[in-house]
């Protein structure tokens, strides 16, 4: 169908586009960049987009099979998982970018003598680790299913029984779909955006208050980050929302819902960090150093003279 197709457009898109822009992106956090609490941060942060776009291929097949799932019932539950993963890590990620934020305005003494790239790193850490707790239930409850006689799909039963259609299994697989929507809402969209929004609140107070002048650039880079991912996500959890409510949309209700959260979420993953690119400003100079100094050394003649130094580490918080 037309919306099938153009959700395929998308993710081709996002999937060329979010892997070289994610993998330039890490490369300069990685690689060219000076290791601080703000560039660790924000290196798993991008892993996350990362791996949302390496995972695209198998959900392009998938719809261009008419929604046959090839793959098996391992890959199904495997899959669904890592996107479950890459979406709360980096909601977590963004939350704790704010915090950080929050914690050097209002209590600088504070952040001046325990903030370390060795406590970040353990956060971050963390951060994967409950994000792959809360996404174990695609663990337990997705599997494949035999529909319209040979077509396979990969989805979630909450029904707690091989058999799909059985009456008194209904109830409680109802409740346990309530149930893991709602946790996934509000620990992975609104409880989040709500600290989000009091950290930048609150910093942005403080600094009118104290009558500091608004580090701009950075401010930019976080409300980029921000703003994309719960423009992003928010139609992914309507559409979810509305499949638990409402057994069977219609076809141009889902197809339509499909189209628009495939574009929100491919626009998170695949450029998000090409906005931070250009607000980065920090950024895009150890960027734009860093491919210059790579591509002159890959013409520099073997027995001539030396390339240009290529490792240095550049840029500060």
């Amino acid at each position: 169908s037309p919306a099938h197709l153009a959700t395929v457009g998308l993710l081709l898109i996002t999937l060329l586009v979010g892997a070289v822009g994610n993998g330039l992106y890490l490369w300069v956090l990685g690689w060219k960049m000076r290791r601080t609490v703000t560039t660790l941060w924000f290196l798993h942060l991008v892993s996350c987009y990362f791996l949302f776009t390496l995972l695209i291929p198998f959900f392009v097949i998938y719809v261009l099979l008419g929604f046959h799932w090839v793959f098996g019932t391992a890959m199904c539950k495997l899959l669904n998982t890592c996107v479950s993963l890459a979406m709360f890590s980096s909601v977590f990620l963004l939350t704790l970018i704010s915090l950080d934020r929050y914690t050097l305005t209002c209590h600088p003494v504070w952040y001046r003598h325990h903030r370390t790239v060795r406590w970040a790193r353990k956060l971050a850490v963390g951060v994967w680790l409950v994000s792959f707790a809360l996404s174990a239930p695609y663990l337990a409850f997705r599997e494949t299913r035999v529909v319209d006689g040979d077509r396979i799909i990969c989805t979630s039963n909450y029904a707690l029984s091989r058999d799909w259609n059985k009456d008194e299994e209904q109830e409680p697989g109802r409740r346990i779909h309530l149930t893991t929507f709602v946790i996934r809402f509000l620990l992975g969209f609104l409880l989040p955006f709500c600290i989000i929004a009091g950290c930048y609140g609150w910093v942005g107070l403080k600094m009118k208050e104290k009558r500091l002048a608004w580090a701009r650039k950075p401010f930019k880079v976080m409300v980029a980050a921000v703003v994309s991912f719960f423009l992003g996500w928010l139609p992914y959890h309507l559409y979810q929302g509305l499949n638990l409510y409402t057994q069977k949309l219609p076809e141009s209700v889902s197809g339509a819902l499909l189209v628009i959260y495939t574009f929100t979420t491919c626009f998170n993953a695949c450029f998000t960090p090409i906005l931070y690119l250009f607000v980065g400003e920090k950024f895009w100079l150890v960027f734009r150093t860093s491919l210059l100094t790579l591509v002159k050394a890959a013409f520099v003649d073997e027995f001539g003279s030396t390339a240009p130094e290529s490792s240095v580490r550049h840029g500060s918080e």
